[in-house]
């Protein structure tokens, strides 16, 4: 069984009240879940950890109890908002690389690219992002030098406090920055924003975000453990730079900047720590993915025991699984028919037959995609399992929950990101090092070596490796291919070949509920 080695964090109660999230929508305001006030709690550092476990536990779970009960949001079931499911749903489905069969509400409107200001999908992640940095921000309240003092923590303690303290600020420059990358212009509140306030949150500009965000991840690298020093599924100082380098990565298009260089120096600087790539490339998605994996920077982390949740690794396996696809090769009771793939990412690996990251289901099912409601049009795709690396089905024996960690960052995305920026012109580059870290990659999955590279190979062997790992979207945009005809993929705009749609498509809309209620925020244009 996984063991997270800082807490339970299925388990981890709310000790402390985590009173308000930030959004100043009704739909989003909570009340403690004890009695127990947050000066009580952080006034004995044997609580810290679990205070910890409760802001890390916001990316895995949706509520307090187990299946996604007593949700974390109001309004808002605990499995249907949970952070890395409605990521997916935004960062993959509308793409070439995911469509699902099922018709919930307004579901379907986001591969068509249809969404508006009403999508409750949409407003899911905004709203979950905002939770967790509200879970950040009462953290932050409570550990600052002031109040550690005041509470006495010192020696060993109070240097472990400042670590986490580094980590929390890490954690919500992470959700920070997924607000810049899908809704852009957003509400800000820090720590210093009482739960509570009569005053709503002040908008932010994307570009102001950006800022925000580098500052506090350069800030706080600093203060962090050194690289694979901290306990598994803690931040470090490579996940401080990893997301760094994906923020200058796409920093054309957060701000208009070119960034390349800073890219490729803390592309570097993960490269340098010692990071090694996994041996068997289908071995990172198994159940003991947490085992002997020296290639993972920084996961979310999942149990099937002690982290039920139906969002997360459980949603990807499970909702992947329909048809003739045996349930019992995945190590669950029983598929939910939902997702699948498009023609047009299956043809990433034309005339690559021998690669191990096309890894289709084709039993009775159609390349061709005529109805996105029927399991069977669109290839399976075969990313994680609950199973291990020695055959040996998750730790649930139910067969409901699903071992398996989610990858925020891994070395292959760091390779990558290395190539691009070198090809676009970042200094500290060299791409003979680069064709030899894509050769490492392509390598490993069985495929055949390439001699040169250019941005679209990299865009597409993004694809190959990085499929279903939240990328696709922020990836296609970059390159400017996700609202524009240079690349259409089946039912893109709705039609069944693919279409253009509009380019402020590129951003997402701030839940109408939001603009209502809060008269500091501003629509994006096209809603």
């Amino acid at each position: 069984m996984k063991r997270i080695k800082f807490n339970k964090i299925n388990t981890a109660v709310v000790l402390f009240g985590l009173l308000a999230t930030t959004s100043c929508v009704n739909d989003l305001e909570q009340s403690p879940i004890t009695d127990v006030t947050s000066v009580s709690v952080f006034k004995d550092f044997a609580n810290y950890p679990n205070a910890l476990a409760k802001v890390y536990g916001g990316f895995a779970n949706g509520g307090q109890e187990s299946g996604g009960g007593n949700a974390d949001i109001n309004g808002i079931d605990g499995n249907f908002s949970q952070y890395t499911r409605q990521l997916f749903t935004m960062q993959n489905l509308p793409t070439d690389e995911a469509v699902i069969a099922w018709n919930d509400g307004t579901l379907q409107t986001i591969h068509k690219m249809t969404w508006d200001s009403q999508n409750e999908f949409i407003s899911a992640l905004y709203y979950r992002i905002y939770t967790e940095i509200a879970f950040c921000n009462e953290f932050l309240r409570n550990v600052t030098d002031e109040k550690l003092a005041s509470n006495n923590i010192t020696g060993a303690n109070l240097t472990e406090a400042k670590y986490m303290r580094a980590e929390v600020r890490y954690l919500r420059a992470l959700s920070y920055y997924h607000a810049l990358d899908l809704f852009g212009n957003v509400p800000f509140v820090k720590e210093d924003y009482l739960p509570g306030s009569v005053s709503p949150p002040p908008r932010i500009t994307r570009a102001e975000l950006f800022n925000f965000v580098e500052s506090e991840l350069k800030d706080v690298e600093g203060q962090l453990k050194d690289p694979k020093t901290n306990a598994y599924a803690r931040a470090d100082k490579a996940a401080a730079w990893s997301l760094l380098a994906r923020l200058y990565l796409n920093s054309g298009v957060y701000n208009g900047s070119n960034h390349y260089t800073d890219c490729i120096t803390y592309c570097n600087k993960v490269i340098q720590a010692g990071y090694s790539l996994k041996t068997k490339y289908g071995d990172l998605f198994l159940a003991d993915n947490d085992k002997n994996n020296p290639e993972v920077i920084l996961p979310i982390a999942f149990d099937g025991q002690r982290i039920q949740t139906y969002g997360g690794t459980t949603y990807m396996v499970h909702a992947a699984v329909g048809g003739s696809m045996p349930a019992s090769q995945f190590g669950i009771n029983g598929g939910w028919g939902g997702l699948r793939t498009t023609k047009a990412f299956v043809n990433l690996f034309a005339g690559n037959s021998s690669d191990q990251r096309g890894n289709f289901y084709t039993n009775g099912q159609n390349l061709e995609i005529n109805d996105l409601g029927t399991f069977t049009d669109g290839y399976g795709f075969i990313k994680y399992k609950n199973v291990t690396s020695s055959g040996v089905a998750g730790s649930d024996n139910a067969g409901n929950f699903v071992d398996s960690d989610i990858a925020v960052f891994r070395l292959a995305d760091i390779y990558l990101m290395y190539a691009e920026a070198t090809l676009r012109g970042g200094s500290g580059g060299n791409l003979t090092t680069a064709i030899g870290y894509v050769n490492a990659l392509r390598t490993r999955a069985g495929a055949s070596t390439i001699a040169s590279i250019n941005t679209d190979y990299i865009l597409d062997e993004r694809g190959r490796e990085l499929s279903w790992e939240f990328t696709r979207r922020t990836d296609l945009i970059r390159y400017g291919k996700f609202t524009t005809a240079s690349y259409l993929w089946p039912w893109k705009g709705g039609v069944k070949d693919g279409k253009a749609v509009e380019d402020f498509r590129n951003l997402y809309p701030i839940p109408a509920k939001d603009i209502i209620a809060n008269p500091n925020l501003i629509q994006n244009p096209g809603y």
